[in-house]
């Protein structure tokens, strides 16, 4: 197995275990999908592309909103995710929208199939951004949209494990929020992708948890550095290090409410 397949087996691994998705502690998931589906303008008849649909926080009301004479696709890799979604749709009693279990990385649509290509929380998972971008825009009818949401560089502790990791490691790795983790980061992929009229928002939202369960799992470590192969390398010692070292950071930062976090997300769309 290479190091891009362990990386997403354990992807499928973390999504499917979150069975109460939709429900989690603190999440903001409904209400991102929510806003994100309002950035861009729907209407009746079109023909809809939920990349990395999950639980079809998104998919489902977009199915609404295009009506009968509109369609709708969610494509994932999560099997866990796409059971949850169907049971809504099957109970929502909603007849145009497919699911496709697959990896969008592969996954090959017509050209100019869709009139919107939605991707929520989900586009920093893949291994090359330019490359998915590119990919959507060749299915995007002309004039269509495209709409994601993703954290900036600076959320989720990503500043402190990055520097943790080059300091354990003696190596800096790209950390996951990176390649689009600034707007101008955003409009430099967009536009080398082909995509005009560049919109982005910020939706500033912070959180407390709480200081236990504060230890920077593998799987944490895997998918924050994309499986990047010189984690292969570390040893036992050097994983025992970097979570004192995490730890001691965390609760440096700790105070009576929690360890505050950064959950800020850019809202961005753009056209074909």
């Amino acid at each position: 197995m290479t190091d891009l397949d362990s990386y997403k087996q354990q992807l499928r691994e973390f999504y499917g275990s979150r069975t109460t998705y939709d429900h989690e502690k603190d999440t903001r998931h409904p209400l991102e999908a929510k806003l994100l589906l309002e950035f861009v303008p729907l209407h009746s008849g079109q023909k809809i592309l939920d990349v990395a649909t999950g639980t079809g926080l998104l998919a489902i009301p977009a199915s609404e909103k295009v009506g009968s004479e509109g369609y709708v696709i969610g494509i994932d890799m999560t099997p866990g995710m796409l059971h949850q979604a169907r049971q809504k749709i099957a109970a929502a009693k909603l007849q145009n929208i497919e699911l496709l279990e697959a990896d969008a990385e592969y996954f090959n649509f017509s050209d100019s199939s869709f009139d919107v290509v939605f991707c929520c929380e989900a586009i920093v998972l893949f291994p090359d951004i330019l490359a998915i971008l590119q990919k959507w825009h060749r299915c995007l009818k002309s004039g269509g949209f495209i709409a994601f949401t993703c954290p900036p560089e600076t959320a989720f502790m990503a500043s402190l494990q990055q520097s943790l990791c080059a300091k354990v490691l003696g190596v800096s790795l790209p950390h996951i929020l990176e390649p689009l983790g600034t707007p101008e980061k955003c409009h430099d992929l967009l536009n080398q992708a082909g995509f005009r009229d560049i919109e982005i928002k910020i939706e500033p939202s912070g959180r407390y948890r709480p200081l236990k369960n504060n230890g920077l799992s593998w799987t944490a470590i895997n998918i924050n550095f994309k499986g990047n192969r010189l984690l292969s390398t570390l040893s036992e010692e050097q994983l025992n290090q970097l979570q004192v070292e995490y730890q001691t950071e965390i609760e440096k930062r700790a105070t009576e409410q929690g360890i505050w976090e950064d959950t800020t997300k850019l809202f961005v769309r753009a056209r074909k």
